[in-house]
Order: structure tokens, then C-alpha cells, then sequence
């Protein structure tokens, strides 16, 4: 396995196995989908507006004792998360001036600090929903250009796939924070942009080997479509897990490390985001977006001749029979005859119609 690693090459039958990866695919977007549906996704105070109360405390207090505390005052939906070790946050709906203070004082004599410790936080509800409209808009711009880039540089065959390979990521991504209940904040569309530009990176360097073998095949190739985006896959796909790792690594040391176990709560957002999408980028575009291709590209009658071709010769017996070619015109190669070919070498010449014995 290292030997083929350092070749270059592994020699994994990705487009055989398209069946197996349509399907995983497959369910693992129903699970992120049926998700969505039903739980949706933890949007931050940016998005749908509200008002927060930050505190930093030594008194270690469970949070459901603090959201009792600030429900008792009549606010509906209040969200208590501990940040760090000994910081916590309060998320409520929006309300007046006069509830902030109040639950300030609260959030105070909860914690053991005084009221002007508590950092308060307003976001309305209009500026929620202009974030939330200019998100989706640098969303649908961002496809509609990488959809026109891929079209005029490859075709559109393979534009309409890396679209769906970039819909897939988005899905898995989004599916994933709605499971684990991870807040979606700016952050993470910023991250979510990033990671989409990384998995079309990664489709289109697949691509564009694809496209280069498949260009230089001609009506008398022995491999069909499959077999060359096979090897063309075969040939990238170290090249693309080197790259992924080396990039998971710096971003699996933000989520890990400064988010779970140094407490930076800020870094988990922008470091999640990239994390999953890297991850589904790199497997969108090898098990998903180059089978699919294969897949889509067969029907086409140029390759579907060429499969019928390669399949008739691969079905002839290996025998001294005359093959004939696609054109039924007998091949160029006809089976040898005469006992030489088919006895053996020549026995010796004879003198005097004996052979010469060696004294």
C-alpha cells in the first residue's frame, strides 16, 4: 500500500463501486435532510435578532438554574450556554430597556457579580433578516459563477455534477449542525463560502484529468469512459487526500484544541464549518461527482459504441481462429499456421537419413 501511495497511484476501483457510493451518499443526504425538516438549524441572535447578557463568573452555577431564573421575568425561549470554564451566555428574545436591565440584575445575583459586569448585547429583528437575505445571496452567487466558470471551461455535463456535488456539501454540512444543535452564525456562512470554493477546486483538478485522457481516446481505444476516469481518479486521488489532510490538520487543531479544550467557544463556529466541509468536498468529488460522470457519460453514443466494441473483444476466445474487427472485416492478425506453430521447433536435419550423433 505505501509503495502504490508513493507511486502515485492505488489502483481502488472507484467507478465499479458506484452503486455503493450513490447509495451511502444517498442516505447520508436523507439523514441531513430529514433533519433540516424537522429540527432546522440554531440560528444566532444575528440572524433572528434578540438580546444577549455575556457574564464572566467564579461561581459555578448549572445552567438550567440560571434559565429558570431569567424565565421567571415572562421571557419565552431563553438560551443558557456556558462558555469556557467560568463564562456564561443568556440569549432571549429582543425586549425593551427596561427587561434588560432587570434581567441583567438577574443574571448578576445568579452569578455573584455586580449588574455593570453583564456585557448586553441587542440585535434587532430587521438586521437578523438582512443578514439572513444577504447570506443567501452571496450563496446563489457563488453557484450561479462556479456553474458559468465550469460550463465555459469543461461542458456542461460536468458543470450540472460539480453543482450537485457542491449541493451535496452544503446539505452534509448543514445536516450535521442541525444533529449536533451547533448556533449558525456569521462565521459559519463565511466558512461554509470557503468550503465550497475548496470542494469546486478539488472536482475541477478531478476534472480536468478526466477530460485530458478522455480527449486522447479514439474509436479504436480497448478502454471505455469508465476505465479512464478510473485511472484518472486513481492517478489524483493521492494527490487530493495529501491536500485534505494537510489542511484538516491546522483546522482540527482550532476545533479540538482551541475550541473544546482551551474554551474558545468563538473559534467553533468558523473551525467546524471548514472541518465538514473540507471532509465532504474531498469525498463529493472521488466517490460522488466522477462516478456520477462515468455514469452520465456511457449513455452518450459516441461511448456507448465504444463500450460495445471493447465488450465483443473481451468476449472472444483466445484461439488461432481469424477475428474479425467492428467493421466485420477480418483482422489484421491471422492465427498461425504449420507445424512449427503448432508442433514445436523443427527436429534437426539428418545426414544420410540419420542424425549426426555427437561422440
Amino acid at each position: 500500500m505505501m509503495r502504490r501511495l508513493k507511486g502515485g497511484g492505488l489502483g481502488i476501483d472507484f467507478i465499479g463501486r458506484a452503486r455503493t457510493w450513490f447509495i451511502l451518499s444517498g442516505v447520508l443526504v436523507a439523514i441531513c435532510a430529514g433533519s433540516l425538516a424537522i429540527r432546522g438549524l440554531n440560528l444566532g441572535l444575528e440572524f433572528r435578532g434578540g438580546t444577549s447578557f455575556e457574564v464572566v463568573s467564579e461561581r459555578d452555577i448549572p445552567t438550567a438554574q440560571l434559565r429558570e431564573a431569567v424565565s421567571a421575568v415572562g421571557i419565552d425561549g431563553v438560551i443558557v450556554q456556558q462558555v469556557g470554564d467560568d463564562g456564561y451566555l443568556v440569549q432571549t428574545e429582543h425586549v425593551g430597556a427596561d427587561l434588560q436591565q432587570e434581567v441583567s440584575r438577574i443574571v448578576a445575583r445568579q452569578t455573584g457579580v455586580q449588574p455593570n459586569a453583564v456585557t448586553v448585547n441587542d440585535v434587532g429583528p430587521r438586521w437578523g433578516q438582512q443578514v439572513s437575505s444577504k447570506a443567501i445571496q452571496a450563496l446563489v452567487i457563488f453557484l450561479l459563477v462556479a456553474t458559468a466558470y465550469i460550463s465555459l471551461r469543461f461542458e456542461w455535463k460536468m458543470a450540472v455534477i460539480a453543482l450537485l456535488a457542491l449541493v451535496h456539501d452544503l446539505v452534509v454540512a448543514a445536516g450535521v449542525y442541525s444533529l449536533s444543535g451547533f448556533v449558525v452564525t456569521p462565521a459559519t456562512v463565511i466558512a461554509l463560502l470557503t468550503i465550497l470554493g475548496y470542494s469546486m477546486y478539488d472536482t475541477i483538478i478531478v476534472f480536468d484529468r478526466v477530460r485530458e485522457r478522455t480527449r486522447a481516446a479514439s474509436a479504436s481505444s480497448r478502454r471505455t469512459y469508465s476505465d479512464i476516469a478510473n485511472e484518472s481518479l486513481n492517478q489524483v486521488v493521492v494527490r487530493s487526500l495529501n491536500t485534505t489532510i494537510t489542511s484538516l490538520l491546522p483546522v482540527g487543531s482550532l476545533l479540538f484544541v482551541g475550541s473544546f479544550l482551551l474554551g474558545a467557544t468563538t473559534l467553533r463556529e468558523l473551525a467546524l464549518a471548514l472541518f465538514l466541509g473540507m471532509a465532504a468536498g474531498t469525498y463529493s468529488s472521488i466517490f460522488f461527482a466522477v462516478p456520477l460522470l462515468a455514469v452520465w457519460k456511457e449513455r452518450e453514443q459516441r461511448w456507448a459504441t465504444l463500450r460495445a466494441r471493447v465488450s465483443v473483444r473481451q468476449a472472444e476466445p483466445a484461439t488461432g481462429r481469424t477475428r474479425t474487427s467492428g467493421s466485420g472485416e477480418p483482422a489484421s492478425e491471422p492465427a498461425a499456421i504449420g507445424p512449427r506453430s503448432a508442433a514445436g521447433p523443427r527436429p534437426p536435419k539428418r545426414r544420410n537419413g540419420k542424425r549426426k550423433r555427437r561422440r
